[in-house]
C-alpha cells in the first residue's frame, strides 16, 4: 500500500510502499477512504509532542470501509463504514477505564502517534473504538468529525448550560461546535487572530452572532469560552471575557506556555480547565448529534500524496474549515 511517512520529527513525509497491515484478534483492518489533518499532526511532525513511534504514519480522522475482522471483533463487519479516532487502544480494567473515563486510561494509545494513522491506503484499529459514520455523510465530510468533532464535543459539554460561549481559535473545531451549540439555542462569539476578516467572516457564516479579534473584549461578558488554538495567551485573555464562575476549557492536547496573569482574573470563581482526549460515550452520542443538527463540515481536500501540502496550508492558517486527505483519489 501506499502511506505518507514521518521518519524523524521536524521533516517532511514521505511516500512510501509499506506491507498492508494485518488485523490483530481485536482489531479490524480498514481501507481508508479519506483521513482528516489536524492540528495536533503538526504538533507530532514538529516534535512538540513526545516519544512517537517511528516511523509513524499519521492521521487519526479516519473514515474507511472495513475489509477484515479479527477473531474476537464484535459489533464491526466488513463491508461497514466506520470512523477511526485519537483514541485508539485502552487497557479497559484501570480504575479510569472502570470508571467511564477511558480518555485518562494510563496505558491508552493514541492513533497517529503510538498507532499507524490513516495518511495510508489502508490501517488498522480497535474494534472498540471504530465508530460507525452516518449514513448523511460522505467520507470526506466525514472526516473532521473524527477529532475537530469529537474533542470539540466533550469540550462544549464542560461548558454546561452556558448561554454565551466564546470559542477562541476559529478553525475544524470551532465551525463544527458553532453549528451544534446554535442548535442549543446558545449564543457564540468567535475570535481570532488579530484583523483575520477571512475568518471572522467564515465564523459569521457557519452562525456565530459576533466575531472579532483575540484579544478584544466581546459585546456581552461570556458565560464561559472554549480555546481551540495552541496558544496559551489566549488563557487571561479567555478569563478577562467570563463572568464570575465562568469556565476556560483548554481543549487542544498541546498549548504553549500560559503566561502569568493577576489572580483577580481567577478570582470570584472562575475555572480553567482541560479536555483530554475522548470517551466512546462522546463518540456514540456525538454521532447521534450530529446529523440530527445537522452539522455540515466545510473541507478543503487533497489527495494522499499532498499531506505535506496540507499540513502547510493548516500551519499558516490558510485554511477555512478543515483539510482533508482524500485517499484513493490520486
Amino acid at each position: 500500500m501506499k502511506a505518507m511517512v514521518l521518519d524523524r520529527a521536524g521533516e517532511p513525509l514521505r511516500l512510501r510502499d509499506l506491507p498492508r497491515p494485518e488485523p490483530g484478534p481485536g482489531q479490524v483492518q480498514v481501507r481508508v477512504e479519506a483521513c482528516g489533518v489536524c492540528r495536533t499532526d503538526l504538533h507530532v511532525l514538529a516534535g512538540e509532542l513526545p516519544h512517537p513511534r517511528l516511523p509513524l504514519v499519521l492521521g487519526h480522522e479516519i473514515v474507511g470501509i472495513v475489509t477484515q475482522a479479527g477473531s474476537a471483533v464484535q459489533g464491526v463487519a466488513p463491508g461497514q463504514r466506520v470512523g477511526v479516532p485519537w483514541l485508539g487502544y485502552t487497557c479497559g480494567t484501570c480504575a479510569y477505564c472502570a470508571s467511564g473515563r477511558e480518555n485518562l486510561c494510563d496505558s491508552a494509545r493514541f492513533t497517529g502517534y503510538q498507532i499507524d494513522g490513516g495518511y495510508a491506503e489502508y490501517t488498522v484499529a480497535d474494534h472498540r473504538y471504530c465508530f460507525p459514520i452516518p449514513t448523511s455523510y460522505e467520507p470526506a465530510e466525514a472526516a473532521p468529525l473524527l477529532c475537530a468533532g469529537l474533542i470539540g464535543y466533550r469540550s462544549l459539554r464542560m461548558t454546561a448550560d452556558a448561554g454565551r460561549l466564546g470559542l477562541y481559535g476559529f478553525g475544524a473545531a470551532a465551525h463544527i461546535i458553532t453549528q451544534v451549540a446554535r442548535s442549543q439555542g446558545r449564543e457564540v462569539y468567535a475570535f481570532t487572530r488579530a484583523g483575520d476578516a477571512d475568518k471572522q467572516e467564515f465564523a459569521r457564516k457557519m452562525g456565530a452572532d459576533w466575531a472579532g479579534d483575540a484579544d478584544a473584549l466581546p459585546p456581552y461578558p461570556l458565560d464561559a469560552a472554549i480555546i481551540f488554538a495552541p496558544a496559551g495567551a489566549l488563557v487571561p485573555l479567555a478569563l478577562r471575557a467570563v463572568v464570575k464562575g465562568g469556565t476556560v476549557v483548554c481543549a487542544g492536547i498541546h498549548m504553549d506556555p500560559i503566561p502569568s496573569f493577576p489572580y483577580d482574573l481567577l478570582w470570584e470563581e472562575r475555572v480553567v480547565r482541560s479536555v483530554a482526549n475522548l470517551t466512546r460515550r462522546d463518540g456514540l452520542d456525538f454521532f447521534e448529534v450530529a446529523p440530527r443538527v445537522p452539522v455540515r463540515t466545510e473541507v478543503a481536500r487533497f489527495p494522499l500524496r499532498a499531506a505535506n501540502e496540507a499540513l502547510r496550508r493548516l500551519e499558516s492558517g490558510d485554511i477555512c474549515g478543515a483539510a482533508v486527505l482524500v485517499v484513493g483519489g490520486d
